[in-house]
């Protein structure tokens, strides 16, 4: 199974006092990999700060080739996805990196 984080997970395994870390943690346990969208990472980096602290913020950037999280560049069709999403879905709070998500999923 392909796995694809989002921020909110991503912050909860990293931040123990986050209400879903416990949940979080014991999925993140189960998987081999999991896939970041790099447009995904200026998001964590401001909610791990914002949830945590600097320190967190760099101990997951530095940890992230030694960890299950395998960051996925966009690709060009990607962008013209994401444009798609964002239009069909433009009464949603979806936002940008929600759809980057998306169009990487698929």
């Amino acid at each position: 199974m392909t796995v694809i984080a989002d921020t909110s997970y991503v912050v909860a395994v990293a931040v123990n006092t986050d209400n879903k870390h416990a949940e979080c943690l014991a999925i993140h346990r189960q998987q081999q990999i999991i896939y970041l969208p790099q447009s995904m990472l200026a998001e964590v980096a401001f909610m791990l700060t914002r949830e945590g602290n600097r320190q967190i913020t760099s101990e997951f950037f530095r940890g992230i080739p030694r960890s299950k999280y395998r960051p996925v560049a966009l690709q060009a069709e990607d962008f013209i996805r994401t444009a798609d999403i964002l239009t069909k879905y433009n009464d949603a709070r979806l936002d940008f990196v929600d759809a980057t998500i998306v169009a990487v999923a698929e």
